[in-house]
């Protein structure tokens, strides 16, 4: 092992396992976080939704103040991807690159991966900096009031989630991303109509930024919309709970009990890997909790003495 056993492993550095840090840090415990980058709140251009910041915070931002925090109190957090863990006696053992490590517990906060439309890396970049593309309604659909909205995709999370954006703005339209038409059935058309959405068949073959607006190119010609939220699912970064055997839900996502504890003695869950409102705040409470809970078991089996 390349250093003493940790009292914690975090493998995720968004804001659940930097909260967890936080807290971790400040109950005196030896931990580290293993951050592979790829947090989706590092997308956010601007949230107007975090509480405490009243004209928003880049997310970026927030996660730089985060790591500052959390470093201030001597937390170490490395950039790497964990690439194998497992039981290791009463612990478990980890991988890295850098040799393997040992740790009394393991707090998962990989969290999810959106699904992409199909476009360029660069142009998605620029789109999601300017509001052009959006992930997170419930975050940002006040950003979108009275604007010209497309919403991608064609099962029922499509139609939720333009749905949800139709309380916003009356213009919204539903696009099918790859099929010719939409997979809907006779209720889901009903509540389409009924809230005034339109639905436009696919595939999307195209999507460009021109000026101010984002366009779509589709069989029948060209749409363009002031944003455009792609309704195409999401992947739980799950690899590590596999290797642990841990409980899953029927989504992937990583069953927890009311403290974040996972199905395997010693694995804590929290963030967006677990089920939940995939928002900053959920996941910080989640780090919370988990941290809390992780410094009480620890001193049930070890008393922790300053």
């Amino acid at each position: 092992m390349t250093d003493a056993p940790l009292d914690c492993l975090i493998v995720g550095g968004g804001p659940a396992g930097l909260t967890a840090a936080i807290y971790l840090t400040r109950f005196h415990l030896s931990i580290r976080v293993v951050d592979a980058g790829e947090s989706r709140a590092s997308w956010i251009p601007c949230s107007h939704n975090h509480a405490g910041f009243p004209d928003g915070i880049g997310g970026a931002e927030l996660l730089a103040r985060m790591r500052a925090q959390a470093q201030k109190h001597g937390a170490r957090i490395t950039a790497g991807r964990v690439t194998r863990i497992e039981r290791d006696g009463d612990g478990f053992a980890a991988e890295w690159g850098s040799g393997p490590q040992a740790a009394r517990a393991v707090l998962l906060a990989t969290g999810t991966a959106n699904r992409r439309p199909a476009m360029d890396e660069g142009a998605h970049a620029a789109a999601l900096a300017r509001g052009l593309i959006r992930y997170c309604p419930v975050c940002d659909g006040y950003e979108v009031t009275d604007r010209r909205v497309g919403v991608i995709g064609d099962d029922a999370h499509g139609v939720a989630e333009a749905v949800f954006l139709r309380s916003f703005t009356r213009d919204v339209t539903l696009i099918a991303p790859h099929s010719n038409q939409h997979r809907l059935d006779g209720q889901e058309w009903q509540l389409l109509a009924g809230s005034g959405i339109r639905a436009v068949d696919g595939p999307v073959r195209a999507i460009a930024i021109e000026g101010d607006t984002i366009v779509l190119d589709v069989p029948s010609g060209r749409l363009a919309f002031d944003s455009v939220y792609p309704a195409l699912g999401s992947d739980v970064n799950g690899t590590l709970a596999t290797m642990l055997n841990l409980a899953r839900a029927g989504d992937g996502t990583v069953c927890v009990d009311d403290h974040q504890r996972t199905s395997c003695p010693g694995v804590y869950a929290a963030g967006d890997v677990v089920t939940g409102l995939d928002q900053i705040s959920h996941a910080m409470g989640e780090g919370g909790v988990a941290a809390t809970t992780i410094r009480n078991d620890l001193a049930k089996r070890r008393p922790i003495l300053r």
